[in-house]
């Protein structure tokens, strides 16, 4: 990703615009050419700590959203497994079912017998609200409110953090692009200040220096309202 002027190109040009300067003489001329050396080295500085931040930002953004793969990815394990879970409990409660309607109480108790210990805490609470009577029962032990999957809770858990991870890497790309624009913007600023150290015509150059120097303003304020780099 782009990231604006680095502070050695920003020096370059600075250099650049030493050789380029048209010397004007006069106070006047020695004013304007002071205003252009003391403008050129806070966009300097300003470029610096605006490339320095958009690239803070942009790790930032690029950490977070791997966080979000990864996240997303031990949810989907964590949904699979809870998934593989209840699928393995519904064939053990199907084999126990099977030999409660051909009324055999052993192969009932060998299908007990390999029921999970969770779900064995529902099995018990379904057959507490005699289910071969009650009407009301519920339909079986899945439908019991004992009846819990720890894995999915995980996945739920693992889901929101995925979920607030992809956010705060949204957040903060949003940032580094704002802080890569405001580099733009001081490129400009040196673009006017360099152009302008060709013309002898001192009006010429106090104009661009002036939008120059609108410019600067400008990017500094706007980055005072961005969230500084991350640690």
């Amino acid at each position: 990703m782009p990231e604006g002027l680095s502070p050695l190109e920003a020096h370059k040009e600075l250099q650049e615009h030493g050789h380029r300067a048209v010397p004007v003489g006069g106070r006047r001329g020695q004013v304007v050419q002071v205003a252009e050396a003391l403008l050129l080295a806070l966009v300097t500085i300003t470029v610096a700590w605006s490339g320095f931040a958009a690239a803070k930002w942009g790790t930032e953004s690029r950490l977070d959203l791997a966080a979000a793969s990864s996240t997303r990815t031990e949810a989907n394990r964590a949904l699979y497994t809870e998934q593989n879970l209840r699928n393995f409990d519904a064939s053990t409660f199907n084999a126990w079912f099977t030999a409660f309607t051909l009324d055999n109480p052993e192969k009932m108790a060998i299908a007990e017998k390999r029921f999970r210990p969770e779900f064995k805490v529902a099995f018990d609470a379904w057959r507490a609200t005699d289910p071969d009577t009650n009407p009301t029962a519920p339909p079986g032990p899945a439908s019991m409110p004992q009846y819990h999957i720890a894995e999915a809770d995980q996945a739920a858990e693992l889901d929101k953090a995925a979920d607030e991870h992809t956010a705060a890497g949204e957040d903060a790309g949003s940032v580094s692009d704002q802080y890569i624009r405001i580099t733009v913007a001081l490129a400009g600023v040196l673009f006017l200040v360099g152009i302008g150290s060709t013309f002898s015509i001192l009006n010429v150059r106090y104009a661009l220096l002036g939008v120059g120097g609108v410019l600067l303003i400008a990017s500094i304020v706007l980055i005072l309202r961005q969230p500084g780099p991350p640690t």
